[in-house]
């Protein structure tokens, strides 16, 4: 467990999705601007499980590997991919252009822009995301977003018409596509998670009942954090 007086050379636990890790204060604040860093340094901010652990809310199955390379260690190449996923969760910068240099990366990066080129709008979507969350969070600490992601005209129609079924509780309203690229719904709604927690935010998703399938519903959540402030809007 953490408590807020403790040195830099303590040994502490940590329960990543249920996963059990023990490390030091100064190997798991290594880079003092990266989210993890925030998480450790104010524990009294953030969830804790059963034994006073600090509890993060997020698959553990590969955090031993972000440790393994705050203790000096070089990720494994073959689980590129799945360990920049968490670096970029934890905003850990020099893991992060480490793995962007790895073929594997690399090459996904480069199809993936390849793919977002072909979504109509993508860039400029994101960016009313984020005009929407720095608004809307100023006032009640969250914000509410429906996304729309469509492959064709005709689901483009028909999700217009379920928004518009959605009332006053949809809040802002934000439509991907229709577009012309192999990729799945699930891809594009991926990439957008992706690029927004880049920019510093937490987010959450929750589907809409809505019979459908072409909602989903994003919760920009309570704690939002923008950038390498660590610090609450």
């Amino acid at each position: 467990a953490l408590t807020p007086d403790c040195s830099v050379s303590q040994v502490v636990s940590l329960n990543v999705g249920g996963h059990i890790y023990t490390s030091t204060l100064a190997t798991l604040r290594k880079f003092p601007r990266s989210r993890l860093s925030e998480l450790v340094g104010s524990p009294t901010r953030h969830g804790s499980d059963s034994e006073g652990r600090l509890f993060i809310d997020r698959d553990g199955t590969h955090f031993r590997h972000v440790l393994d390379y705050l203790r000096g260690l070089d990720p494994p190449a073959h689980l590129a991919s799945e360990i920049y996923q968490e670096a970029v969760f934890y905003r850990l910068e020099p893991l992060v252009k480490l793995l962007e240099e790895s073929p594997r990366v690399f090459g996904e990066m480069v199809g993936r822009q390849q793919f977002l080129s072909r979504v109509p709008g993508y860039r400029e979507n994101i960016e009313v995301m984020i005009r929407v969350a720095r608004a809307e969070a100023v006032a009640s600490r969250r914000s509410l977003v429906t996304v729309c992601v469509v492959r064709g005209e005709d689901d483009l129609t028909r999700c217009q018409e379920e928004v518009g079924g959605l009332g006053t509780g949809r809040g802002s309203v934000v439509t991907f596509g229709p577009w012309q690229a192999p990729p799945t719904a699930a891809d594009l709604l991926h990439s957008i998670q992706s690029d927004i927690e880049k920019r510093g935010y937490t987010v959450t998703w929750k589907p809409l009942e809505t019979g459908k399938g072409f909602l989903s519903r994003t919760n920009f959540s309570k704690k939002i954090l923008f950038g390498d402030t660590g610090r609450d809007m």
